[in-house]
């Protein structure tokens, strides 16, 4: 199973993070996103982009309108939650300009603390 990581850090400890896997010649499985803060998070990652996350998920490299289709939204709409989520690296082109999210899995791992 591909794995995406999605966890909140600050760069701080995500630079800790890298420079001890390189150190180690370790590395995680999987891959991981992170974000510096929950809020920054959820502006990303809205219900809407979520959805389109959890449609794609495992499937094969799609054009945004069978994207589209998948969710059953709106092409026009579904296209700018999809260039957002190419802006994170979420997802990607291929070579020949469709979209994928090559995982299978999302795990989402953070914790909100009393201010």
């Amino acid at each position: 199973m591909r794995l995406l990581q999605v966890t909140v850090a600050s760069l701080k400890c995500t630079l800790i993070a890298v420079s001890d896997a390189l150190s180690s010649g370790t590395a995680e499985d999987g891959a991981r996103i992170s974000f510096a803060t929950p809020e920054l998070l959820w502006q990303v990652l809205t219900a809407r982009r979520w959805e389109i996350l959890k449609a794609m998920a495992g499937r094969e490299a799609m054009s945004i309108r069978a994207a589209a289709r998948l969710v059953g939204r709106d092409v026009k709409a579904v296209h700018a939650d999809v260039h957002a989520l190419l802006d994170a690296r979420l997802i990607d082109w291929t070579a020949d300009r469709r979209i994928v999210f090559p995982y299978d899995a999302i795990h989402v791992d953070f914790m909100l603390k009393a201010a």
